[in-house]
């Protein structure tokens, strides 16, 4: 698909995102090419604007990238705030709600990570 143009909900900003993200988990475009099954030619085509990737494809990005695909759905106007969401693409608005929402951290893991993130921003 070509770019969308506009303001919320614009391709070529979520591709920036996207790009962004990939920057800061350090990954090349080939090891995100590798995880996604996308070439990593079209990627940087994805990355720079040029192209809007199907929903498949969007998807494969986000799951590579550890991103909500339901929020980057939410921010191209794919899906409304009111469509329901798989339980597993359940938005975290807060750090404390995602510390809360890890199955992977024990009772004890996730109270040391609360009050060192409290003791961080000044709450107590």
């Amino acid at each position: 698909m070509a770019g969308v143009d506009g303001g919320y909900g614009s391709w070529p900003d979520v591709a920036e995102m996207l790009r962004a993200q990939r920057k800061m988990a350090r990954l090349s475009l080939r090891h995100l090419a590798s995880l996604t099954h996308v070439s990593d030619s079209y990627l940087s085509q994805v990355e720079r604007g040029l192209y809007q990737p199907s929903p498949e494809v969007l998807k494969a990005i986000a799951e590579a990238l550890g991103l909500s695909v339901a929020s980057l759905y939410e921010r191209l106007g794919w899906l409304d705030e009111d469509d329901p969401v798989e339980p597993s693409e359940r938005q975290v608005s807060t750090v404390e709600e995602a510390i809360a929402a890890d199955d992977r951290l024990r009772p004890t893991q996730k109270k040391a990570l609360r009050d060192m993130y409290r003791a961080l921003v000044g709450e107590d």
